[in-house]
């Protein structure tokens, strides 16, 4: 089955619920690194309840899984996720239960040869009280569905890094069990754990997941620009360029100009850029 605009324009789905408890909390935050060194009393806030939990703000990227691309017609083996980006209207809670609606935005026809474009947005608000909680766009890019018959289009612009040096430069590990670790927190895909899978579509080893990645960027900002205060980060945007190995070493270069933080992670150990076009909004 092919991808088909109409049907793809249409896809939809409304008052998805999804609760989500502290240990889901906890577990995210070890999951993109957070209290390596468990006696940092500013990472323990994440990861310990011993008073209200702190929330790392990019899991907004894990509590709403929607299948809403499921059976769209898209070659499953060939599809990367190609763009994340957060709003935040309101720190997140250290659990809650939240009401999500879903929708594709837009789709892109690259051509035959040249894959498909696909933006995906969900909404979510609280069950206690209504109100707005975040808001994430996604872009999947389906490397073997061009030709459908949509649009020619390129979407919206990336942000654009300031042309001079970062400002800061953060580096932080990865274990080379961390896929193992932040797959937990809800995707199961075996390309992040199968090592005869990975081999066989081309990596030498299970790769990381993309929104590990990004979280670990996330953390980066937190922890330099933020000083561990979650409740400055209100958005929370990235372009994904390339895969991450469990055990590199991702270096996020940092740029700050007032409310606006540019970055791009690239990896110590390879002269790759991981993520690119980076940009977080504080409050």
């Amino acid at each position: 089955m092919a991808l088909n605009y109409e049907k793809l324009m249409g896809l939809k789905r409304s008052g998805d619920r999804f609760t989500y408890t502290d240990l889901h909390t906890m577990l995210y935050a070890v999951g993109v690194g957070m209290s390596r060194d468990p006696y940092d009393e500013n990472e323990l806030a994440y990861t310990y309840e011993r008073t209200k939990l702190k929330t790392v703000p990019s899991m907004a990227s894990v509590l709403t899984r929607v299948p809403l691309l499921k059976d769209c017609g898209y070659d499953y083996t060939k599809v990367v996720h190609g763009e994340q980006r957060l709003t935040l209207f309101r720190p997140l809670e250290p659990e809650g239960e939240l009401i999500a609606d879903s929708r594709v935005v837009e789709a892109y026809d690259k051509g035959p040869g040249k894959g498909a474009v696909i933006y995906t947005e969900i909404a979510a608000r609280s069950a206690k009280d209504g109100k707005p909680v975040f808001t994430n766009v996604s872009t999947t890019f389906a490397r073997g569905d061009g030709g459908f018959g949509g649009p020619n289009g390129s979407g919206p612009e990336p942000h654009k890094l300031p042309d001079r040096k970062p400002d800061l430069s953060v580096p932080l590990e990865t274990r080379k069990d961390q896929a193992l670790l932040y797959r937990l927190s809800g995707d199961r895909n075996p390309l992040h754990a199968d090592p005869e899978l990975a081999k066989r579509v081309g990596f030498p080893v299970p790769i990381l997941h993309g929104l590990c990645t990004y979280g670990t960027t996330c953390r980066a900002v937190l922890q330099s620009v933020c000083k561990y205060d979650h409740t400055k980060i209100t958005g929370f945007d990235v372009r994904f360029s390339s895969p991450v190995y469990p055990g590199e070493t991702i270096i996020t270069d940092i740029w700050q100009d007032g409310k606006i933080v540019s970055f791009r992670a690239r990896l110590k150990e390879r002269d790759v850029t991981v993520i690119n076009n980076g940009k977080c909004t504080l409050s």
